[in-house]
């Protein structure tokens, strides 16, 4: 799983029929201290994540073992929304502090 944060959405009305029903965002990749760092991913929505929040995501094979995601053609999906993170006991970021 990969650290990222969701910089925005992306809306497909064209699209292969077993993708119907899926939410996409757009996402960034972040370091332990939250700073963005390498390239964007596009992942199907697992969770409900929204704009600004923090997610770790699943890529290959892994992003197609959730129950949303099953069986469709993801390379990506949003498998969590993070609370926080702490590195060597540091707090390093915080849900609604860090935001």
């Amino acid at each position: 799983m990969v650290l990222a944060q969701v910089v925005g959405t992306l809306v497909a009305t064209q699209k292969e029929q077993s993708l119907e029903g899926l939410k996409f965002l757009l996402l960034r990749n972040v370091d332990m201290d939250g700073k963005t760092s390498g390239g964007f991913v596009v992942a199907a929505d697992a969770v409900q994540a929204g704009v600004g929040e923090m997610v770790l995501y699943a890529s290959g094979s892994s992003a197609r073992q959730t129950v949303m995601t099953d069986k469709r053609p993801c390379d990506a999906v949003v498998m969590a929304i993070v609370d926080n993170w702490e590195v060597d006991g540091e707090i390093r970021y915080k849900k609604g502090v860090n935001d």
